[in-house]
């Protein structure tokens, strides 16, 4: 262990007898979740720090070793964000110097930007170079203490089984660090080391403009725009984006567009959260006189948006909500500029299962394929390959929490391309007189009406979320799923990490089993439908709730809605007997209205 910093955690541990953080930390070891690796930084093989990242790079060395034969020609890609810890001297930009170290050390030709970029342009890197993998150093909207290694696969997307395991496995024969993979100053020596930043900026400004269609509204409008960037790396990348599209600069919110590794001015670096993280943004904005603001999280890959409405309140939109914008608005602008025998039949969007089924109704009415995919970009940005492989058309794709996909330019969830998508958007609304608001109600008018709600119990203790889900698949005797969630009855059940689903002849999910993870859907006798699912990412249990009906059911679906909701929540409780729930939060904007729960809730059969 060469960190003096991480060896001088462990020496205190074993020094003052923290035996049982010491095992924590040392008898566990990373493994891939929805995105890649990602922990907390620091000592530890669990954790994220210069050791675990060498191993984990010369165990993808080893597996790309076997599966490229033109590896060294064709080379790597490597990116990184701004984070970083002064007590563990774990910074993004040395960890990716100590990734590259590794694979120079062995002759593999590196792409590794010279700055801070976002997410997205890694994988859009390895797409562009033919470079067979890429990483991206980067804990995306996680808390400040957290770092991750993000990987991707030649095709342009985050991998996948079995990728996955046989990486692990590669990284578990050499976990030994070889003869310079600790000379992060081979970055800076060897002539393999290659800086893309300026060639994939430029190519990725232009690729953006195929998804404009309203550059000279653009170029002409009133509407101002504020964009707060959380502290990431977002800012640069905006700006440019926004004058490839032919607007004027958005405001920046200025103590937040610089990077901060300690996200100073916020309690969480999610915007997910709405409102309540939004608040420097959206007071900027009421002073600048912007009626929309677009925020990218920090590593620039998820997009939330706020939009000013008539009575003076900020409304922050779901991730839902803006998909349903944005699937409206991708089809609509490729159906005005499509050839008259274009196929619609051709076209296709895409979802994961956990989030609204808005662009399934659109497509019913319209004519194009939805197909959903399990949790994670990385099922969607595989699946996007295949259908574009095969000659079909992706104009979108999403997953709930505001991660969206406009155009195939990048096979990943993308906040910069999604930023100046939704200003457009806005402009040619504002053209016609109405807003954002106003557009979702009459998608809904004419798509039918769809009402989400997510959140999430925090929870620290594997076994705890083990014996919550067990406890739901032997609910009233073994192999047994619940029927009804109070006056609800259930009417079908599909659970993927065991391969169950009712609503099939055969009982087996149409959705690949994923045992590493645990999600369970339910669809109740009324329509709604809820998916309770472990986070890849972070200590979560979530839940996600929907109900679609037509618009004349509005007010009836409104009401039975939320009464299932608040059902599911004590249903969810109901089945952890003895477990902690340090933090419950139920929230229908997003943040607004966070509480806590009692520490021990006493739950019955």
């Amino acid at each position: 262990m060469q960190n003096p910093k991480t060896r001088e955690q462990i020496e205190n541990l074993l020094r003052n007898g923290r035996n049982k953080e010491l095992r924590d930390r040392l008898c566990r070891r990373l493994t891939f979740g929805t995105a890649g690796l990602r922990s907390a930084m620091g000592a530890g093989f669990c954790r994220i720090n210069d050791l675990t990242v060498i191993q984990s790079t010369q165990g993808m060395y080893k597996y790309l070793e076997k599966c490229f034969s033109d590896f060294k020609q064709r080379g790597f890609v490597i990116g990184y964000d701004t984070r970083g810890q002064a007590t563990s001297r774990c910074s993004s930009p040395r960890l990716a110097k100590l990734t590259a170290a590794v694979l120079l050390a062995k002759g593999v030709p590196v792409y590794l930007f010279s700055k801070y970029v976002p997410t997205p342009f890694v994988p859009y890197a390895v797409h562009q170079l033919r470079a067979v993998a890429g990483v991206m150093i980067t804990a995306s909207h996680n808390r400040k203490e957290d770092n991750g290694y993000k990987v991707y696969w030649e095709n342009g997307a985050q991998i996948t089984s079995p990728h996955d395991k046989e990486i692990l496995k590669c990284i578990e024969e050499c976990v030994e660090p070889w003869d310079d993979s600790w000379n992060e100053n081979l970055v800076d020596s060897s002539p393999l080391t290659r800086d893309p930043l300026q060639q994939i900026c430029a190519s990725y400004m232009e690729d953006l403009k195929k998804i404009c269609y309203y550059r000279e509204l653009n170029t002409k409008t009133n509407l101002k725009f504020v964009h707060t960037s959380f502290h990431g790396v977002g800012h640069d990348y905006v700006q440019l984006a926004f004058q490839a599209f032919g607007f004027q600069p958005p405001i920046p919110v200025p103590e937040q567009k610089d990077p901060d590794p300690d996200f100073s001015t916020v309690k969480c670096p999610n915007p997910e959260e709405g409102e309540s993280v939004l608040e420097l943004s959206l007071r900027l904005a009421e002073k600048e006189g912007a009626r929309v603001v677009v925020a990218t999280d920090p590593d620039a890959d998820r997009l939330a948006v706020a939009e000013l409405q008539e009575n003076g309140r900020w409304k922050v939109f779901t991730g839902n909500e803006l998909a349903a914008l944005f699937g409206w608005w991708m089809f609509t602008c490729w159906k005005e500029n499509c050839s008259k025998d274009t196929d619609v039949k051709n076209v296709y969007m895409l979802a994961t299962t956990v989030s609204s089924k808005i662009l399934k109704a659109i497509a019913h009415k319209e004519g194009f394929h939805f197909e959903d995919t399990l949790p994670g970009f990385k099922w969607i940005g595989g699946r996007v390959k295949e259908l574009l492989d095969s000659g079909k058309e992706v104009l979108f794709a999403f997953e709930e929490s505001i991660g969206f996909m406009c155009g195939t330019s990048v096979l990943e969830k993308d906040g910069v391309s999604a930023a100046v998508v939704i200003a457009e958007m806005a402009v040619y609304l504002d053209t016609k007189s109405q807003t954002l608001a106003h557009q979702l109600m009459d998608i809904y008018k004419i798509y039918g009406y769809h009402i989400s709600r997510t959140s999430y119990f925090l929870c620290y203790d594997p076994p705890t979320i083990k014996r919550i889900f067990e406890r739901l698949r032997n609910y009233g005797s073994p192999n047994s799923y619940p029927v009804s969630c109070g006056v609800y009855s259930i009417l079908d059940v599909r659970d993927v990490t065991t391969g169950y689903d009712s609503s099939q002849p055969n009982k087996k999910s149409v959705l690949p089993v994923s045992k590493n993870s645990q999600m369970i859907t339910f669809t109740f006798q009324n329509g709604c439908v809820a998916t309770l699912r472990t986070s890849g990412t972070e200590p979560k249990i979530k839940y996600y709730a929907e109900m679609c009906a037509l618009p004349e059911q509005r007010c009836f679906l409104c009401i039975e809605f939320l009464s299932v909701c608040i059902l599911i929540l004590k249903f969810t409780q109901q089945s952890n007997r003895s477990g902690k729930m340090h933090k419950f939060r139920f929230d229908s904007s997003q943040g607004r209205n966070q509480h806590d729960a009692p520490s021990h809730l006493g739950f019955g059969s």
